[in-house]
């Protein structure tokens, strides 16, 4: 029974192709040649790509400075680290400091009276740089374009530039940290020199000389992270490790031709074929 129902759908399947196979073979060739000629028209895009690697820690006076050393200054980061650094890849800042740098609005031919101009420019920059984390914990930064010396340029550009997104971010909030440390400081300075005056005038004092001791030793701590603040405010550093730069690629990305021109070709046959299965089903309807 089931060799007859495969034999007779086999003898329907050849039937259908013998009827059919000169419109079948016509639109073959014209849409291999419609598909063909599309991913010829198609501008080829280069992909470049940086890597690099996120440091541990986001205060390199806190490895250097602290008690004993604490922290390694040569370590890499942890998934926090590397989901900070893709956090600030991908921000607005990034992306504004690329399209000002690199003039993206000429670059996509996008005018400067097209009321969707900025728009249109975050969705062509959005479509042709991506940042992703690798399997290492690294950062990788891929940017196709048509030129390939401009899309290497780019990755560069956004690798060298976290560095300076970082250090602004860093040095804002050291900023502000040390302006209060400082307040702190003057607070605990008078307080000691009030504590001391009193055990000057009367040396029985209970507790007076230990508290100016933990005073002392609060100023001095306090000191020390001050001193720590403001390496971190005065010197430029480096907070990432850079593995490897991007270059000009001599292979386009995109468009894949072949697979447009299969797709093409496959997907019109196949649409041919449903309709001319659709058509012979309502011809057997309206003869029965």
């Amino acid at each position: 029974m089931n060799d007859f129902g495969n034999s007779y759908e086999l003898k329907n399947s050849l039937n259908f192709f013998k009827r059919h196979w000169k419109l079948l073979t016509i639109v073959f060739v014209v849409a291999f040649a419609v598909s063909l000629i599309a991913s010829l028209l198609v501008t080829p895009r280069y992909k470049s790509s940086a890597i690099l690697f996120p440091t541990s820690s986001n205060r390199l006076s806190k490895a250097i400075l602290a008690e004993r050393y604490s922290l390694d200054f040569m370590d890499y980061g942890i998934e926090r680290d590397c989901e900070y650094a893709i956090q600030i890849l991908s921000s607005q800042s990034m992306e504004e400091d690329v399209c000002r740098r690199f003039n993206m609005m000429e670059h996509y031919g996008i005018g400067n009276d097209d009321p969707q101009k900025y728009f249109k420019l975050n969705e062509a920059y959005r479509s042709n740089v991506s940042v992703r984390r690798t399997e290492f914990l690294g950062v990788e930064i891929s940017v196709l374009d048509v030129d390939p010396q401009w899309a290497a340029d780019i990755a560069n550009f956004m690798a060298a530039n976290y560095d300076t997104l970082t250090s602004r971010i860093q040095q804002d909030r050291s900023q502000d940290a040390y302006r209060i440390m400082q307040d702190v400081c003057k607070e605990l300075e008078n307080d000691i020199s009030a504590l001391e005056d009193t055990l000057r005038k009367d040396k029985s004092r209970f507790g007076v000389a230990e508290l100016i001791s933990n005073k002392t030793k609060e100023l001095a701590e306090l000191q020390t992270r001050m001193s720590q603040t403001k390496v971190d405010m005065s010197r430029p550093v480096s907070y990432k490790f850079w593995l490897d730069k991007a270059t000009p690629a001599d292979k386009k990305a995109y468009p894949k031709r072949a697979v447009i021109v299969l797709l093409g070709t496959l997907g019109t046959l196949a649409l041919l074929i449903l309709l001319l299965l659709i058509a012979d089903r309502a011809k057997a309807i309206k003869n029965d």
